[in-house]
Order: C-alpha cells, then structure tokens, then sequence
C-alpha cells in the first residue's frame, strides 16, 4: 500500500506541472497576446524557483516541519494561484502570480522524493518503480488536454480554452495538497541529526569539483546545452499549433514516453559506450531534433516532427541524466550530495534561465505578419548545440 500511496503522489505532482508547461506558450501568445519576451519571462519562473527551491528546502523543510505537511500547504496555496493564472486577463496580471506559483511549486519537486525515500528500504531498487507514475501522469495530462477536451484544437485555441488546463491543475492542486496530509509522516531529517547543510543543498560546497578539467569542460557544456533545452520548453507547442498540427499537447507525450524507454537503456550505453559518448550522443539528438523541426512541415513531412518530438528522450536523457551519474561519480563520498544540488542549480537555474531569456529574443526576431519564421527559429539551437558538442569533443578527455 505504501507503493501504491507513493505512485498517487508522483502521478498528481508531474500531471500538475504537464497539465499547464506544455501548453503555456501557445495559451500566452494567442489569449494574452504576449510577446516572445514576455513569454521567456513567464517560463523563466521555473528557474527562478529552481534557485529559489534549495532554501526553502534547506531552511525552512529539512529543518523545522515535516515534508509532507509542508509538501500539503504548498500544494494547497498552489491550487489558489492556479485559479488565479485561470482567471488572468492579461500577462501583467498573470506573470506575478506565475512567479508565485513556481516558487512554492519547484520545492515540492524535491519534497515528493523526500518522501518516497523515507519509506523506502532500498531506494535504489524501489525508486524507480515509483517515480515513472510521474512520467505517467505527465502524459496522461497531455492525452486529455488534446484527445478528451480537445482544448488544443486550432478552434478551441483561437476561442481561449488553452485557459482551462489552469483550472483543471488547480483542482488537482487542490487534490495533492488534500492528499498530501494522508501521507506517511517525514519528519524534519535535522531532528534525526542528519540534515545537509545549505552549502550542500546549494552545492557550494563542490565549487572544487571545477578544479578537474574535464568537469570544469562538461560543467560549462552543461550549462550551454540548456539554452536549446529552452528553446523546446518554449516554443515547440507554440508551433506545432501554428503550422497546424493537430492534437499537438498529445504528441509532446511521446517525448515523455521516449524518456522512460530510454532511461531504461542509459545504463547500457555508459558501459559499452562510455560517458564521453554518451554524452555526445545527447547533444548531437539536440541538433538533430531541431533540424528536424526546422524542415518538418504538418502534412507530407509530419514524420520529421514526431520523429523530432520522440528525440526528448535521446537529448534529456543521454545528457543531463548521464551527466547526473558523471558528477556523482566524480564527486566521491565527501561532495554527492552538494555536487548535484550544484549542477541542478547551474542548469535549470542559472541555465535555464539564460536560455528562456535568448528564446525570447530569438522568437521576437523572426516574428512574421502571419506568424513566425520557424525555420530560422529553429536553426538557431541546432547549430548552437552542434558547436557546443564540437567543443566537447575536441577539450573533454576521458577517463573511464
């Protein structure tokens, strides 16, 4: 039953956030009117709170109240600003309560394993099995909004229905933060004596990982490689409904497939491939991937956008979980904890946030009078990950 309780959590926690992400920039762009500026600015709230998550965690959760009743307010107080993004007139009116909204929501992301993991004996083992009803919930968002509601058909957008995925996740909200005061009780970890300090939840502690060449290189490529990653976030549900493609949210949900299947595969490509590899096999999908979206068209070429889409799995996957596995490896005993709060921090903070910034103002450059240049779009980031991966090649030197 714990099982089962554990699956209900995550399946709630990613539908929430799959439920509204995917379809963000396209519900700005044709009911707010928002420009590709304004509509960096509303994505980059994630990386706001990707920077801000580490405090709340370390000095407020981790030390004073127990995960799941604070996993319990957040969710609860996050139900309230989703009705109000619903509600929301105008992006003047929408961004302040988005940036609230995602400040209290990324700390729950690392509440919900928090508390899958105390009630694990062997998390390793039992993790896994638990955390792909996130990925689940993910993809059932996605197939309702385009296959049950239709909310993203060409007509249901031009007439605002995009406004309805915030209601439905504020009533899922609402459901998480209800559900969440039933869970097992996780109590603060330094009561148990055993809490991080927040250089380790910050990862300031591992600034002397970047000593190491090699690290230092992939370090840097880590950040880089996240302003392609925007560049999907932002603009690929914006333009599959552009071009016209038909029940675009769900089929985005076959990123979120391919990411489970090849998650499965991760493992077999470090040992017979090696990371170097590996990770160049991630930032060579980036740019194939926007190649793909550069050239794909909605009818005789579909296949090269669904094709596009699969790719997620290949890009997120190969890179930034194998890069996860790289920097614990690399960082020993003594810095694990720290040296991934330090590349979560550098990449969906400081990266990302950069990245959404340069979508941005991309997106704006080739704004046409009946649309946008999407060709040139996309161009931009699969030559950008392709130079970073050239630069990979020729500096990273690895040591198996």
């Amino acid at each position: 039953m714990i099982r089962l309780r554990l699956s209900i959590m995550m399946f709630l926690e990613f539908f929430i956030w799959g439920g509204w992400f995917v379809t963000l920039g396209t519900f700005l762009a044709t009911t707010l009117d928002a420009s590709g500026g304004e509509i960096g600015q509303a994505f980059s709230t994630q990386s706001w709170g990707a920077i801000i998550a580490p405090f709340v965690i370390g000095l407020i959760a981790d030390r004073f109240f127990n995960a799941e009743r604070i996993l319990a307010i957040l969710h609860l107080v996050g139900a309230l600003l989703m009705y109000g993004l619903y509600t929301a007139q105008d992006f003047s009116s929408f961004y302040p309560l988005v940036f609230a909204y995602m400040v209290l929501y990324m700390p729950t992301l690392a509440l919900v394993n928090s508390v899958a993991f105390r009630q694990m004996r062997d998390p390793g083992l039992e993790f896994g099995k638990v955390r792909v009803w996130g990925s689940i919930g993910w993809i059932v968002a996605g197939l309702m909004i385009s296959y049950f509601f239709s909310w993203d058909a060409a007509d249901a957008i031009a007439s605002g229905a995009l406004r309805n995925t915030f209601l439905m996740c504020a009533i899922a909200s609402l459901a998480l933060g209800l559900y969440s005061f039933s869970l097992p009780a996780t109590p603060p970890k330094a009561r148990e004596g055993a809490g991080a300090s927040l250089g380790q939840m910050i990862g300031t502690d591992a600034l002397a990982l970047l000593k190491d060449r090699n690290y230092a290189i992939f370090f840097a490529a880590s950040v880089l490689i996240c302003i392609p990653l925007a560049f999907y976030y932002q603009n690929a549900n914006p333009f599959l409904s552009e071009i016209g493609v038909a029940n675009p949210t769900g089929k985005m949900t076959l990123g979120q497939i391919s990411e489970v299947l090849f998650m499965l595969l991760l493992p077999l490509f470090i040992r017979r491939f090696g990371i170097k590899k590996t990770l160049l096999i991630g930032m060579l999908a980036w740019a194939v991937r926007y190649g793909l979206f550069a050239y794909g068209t909605s009818d005789n070429r579909l296949w090269m956008l669904i094709l596009g889409i699969a790719l997620h799995g290949v890009c997120y996957d190969f890179f930034f979980v194998s890069g996860q596995i790289y920097t614990d490896a690399q960082a020993g005993e003594r810095f694990k904890s720290s040296a991934q709060g330090m590349i979560t921090l550098a990449t969906y903070g400081v990266g990302m946030l950069v990245g959404f910034w340069v979508a941005g103002l991309i997106t704006d450059h080739y704004v046409l009078a009946n649309g946008h240049d999407w060709n040139a779009i996309w161009r931009f980031p699969a030559l950008f990950a392709l130079a970073i991966m050239l630069l990979f090649v020729i500096l990273f030197r690895e040591k198996r």
